[in-house]
């Protein structure tokens, strides 16, 4: 039982992560976690290939190339 209990809560976890998607610049993008710095890296584009990037007071990297938001380092990930 305490299997499924995990599962429902995965599940339940995961829609509501999956809702924001729909927020997001692109309709396709990769995500990355890093544990052991605690970093989230997302990327509307692959290859990202970045010409320029700019850090946030808030701990957030966005990533350029040209105009076009390319991607998202976010530092500090567990803590938000």
């Amino acid at each position: 039982m305490e299997k499924v209990a995990i599962e429902k809560r995965t599940i339940r976890d995961i829609c509501k992560v999956a809702s924001m998607f729909t927020k997001l610049p692109a309709t396709k993008f990769w995500v990355d976690y890093d544990k052991e710095a605690d970093v989230l890296y997302i990327s509307f584009s692959r290859p990202q290939k970045a010409s320029d990037s700019i850090m946030q007071d808030d701990g957030v990297l966005l990533r350029y190339r040209g105009n076009n938001l390319v991607g998202m380092t976010v530092l500090d990930f567990s803590h938000r």
